[in-house]
């Protein structure tokens, strides 16, 4: 049975409505849709190879244009002379003022060994008692 205003039969009619009724799924990212929109599809979909690789490849190239786009402010920016040049601070030579060392205390103890020959007792052994002038204050 064929429709007179067109050369469809019925049944090609019906499937062509069927088309157009049910709703499809665009990825943006695959530039495709999917054959109906259905979480089960749209999971298996999102979770393929080659839709990962896609977005991807589209969040590189967004971030490869937001650089440059950035770059090329930061040019403009420049060749107008909007951001000054900072000249450089001269460099002042310093000299030693004491020859003490920080650990001073220390190096003139002989009681104390200096820091590089302090090695920590093995597991088991409690560390040595520290003569009553060297030992931290008590609160």
């Amino acid at each position: 049975m064929a429709c007179r205003t067109c050369e469809l039969s019925y049944t090609s009619q019906i499937l062509l409505q069927i088309v157009y009724i049910m709703p499809k799924y665009y990825c943006d990212y695959c530039d495709t849709y999917l054959t109906h929109d259905s979480p089960s599809v749209r999971k298996t979909h999102c979770s393929g190879r080659k839709h990962k690789e896609n977005v991807k490849f589209y969040y590189q190239k967004w971030m490869e244009e937001r650089a440059q786009s950035l770059i090329d402010a930061t040019t403009a920016a420049f060749t107008a002379q909007k951001i000054a040049t900072k000249p450089s601070a001269p460099v002042i030579p310093t000299t030693p003022t004491s020859t003490v060392t920080p650990n001073a205390a220390a190096a003139f103890n002989p009681l104390v060994p200096p820091p590089s020959l302090m090695v920590p007792p093995p597991m088991g052994i409690p560390p040595p008692m520290l003569p009553p002038t060297l030992r931290p204050p008590m609160r």
